[in-house]
């Protein structure tokens, strides 16, 4: 029996670590060019994502950053690199600078401007012109060891 356990240790243990730390220099990892979109009929960024960020969709990350309120009762919540005075809506950083929160249910309230690491898996959209380039899927708040 101590064999299982030892075995059934040694695979699980990965698992449990396979969050990956990022910083908000890991999504500069990404260049823009304008695109004329139809149905606003207006100019947008998008994005090129390169291949270090490319290696990491789809995997649990983790990132720290302020916490952006932007419409509580719709969950609308953005991770910036800079505060809310500073940040990209405000003409500071560009898009890499600001990742979407797609939250999990019952998350704790958060203040606008409250320093937060978030753990999350990581989505890249190049073609939705109504989401951010950089969305965190299953977000939670996340206390590393």
């Amino acid at each position: 029996m101590p064999r299982l356990s030892i075995l059934l240790f040694v695979l699980i243990a990965p698992v449990a670590r396979s969050q990956t730390e990022i910083t908000w220099k890991t999504l500069e990892d990404v260049t823009f060019t304008d695109k004329y979109s139809e149905e606003v009929k207006a100019n947008f960024y998008y994005p090129h994502f390169g291949s270090s960020v490319k290696a990491l969709e789809g995997k649990q990350i983790f990132l720290k950053g302020y916490m952006l309120v932007l419409d509580r009762k719709k969950g609308i919540y953005i991770l910036s690199r800079y505060p809310y005075a500073s940040c990209f809506f405000c003409g500071s950083g560009g898009p890499e600078s600001i990742v979407e929160l797609r939250l999990r249910p019952n998350h704790p309230k958060f203040k606008m401007d409250q320093r937060v690491t978030i753990l999350g898996t990581l989505a890249l959209n190049q073609d939705d012109i109504y989401q951010c380039n950089y969305i965190l899927e299953g977000a939670e708040p996340y206390e590393p060891d």
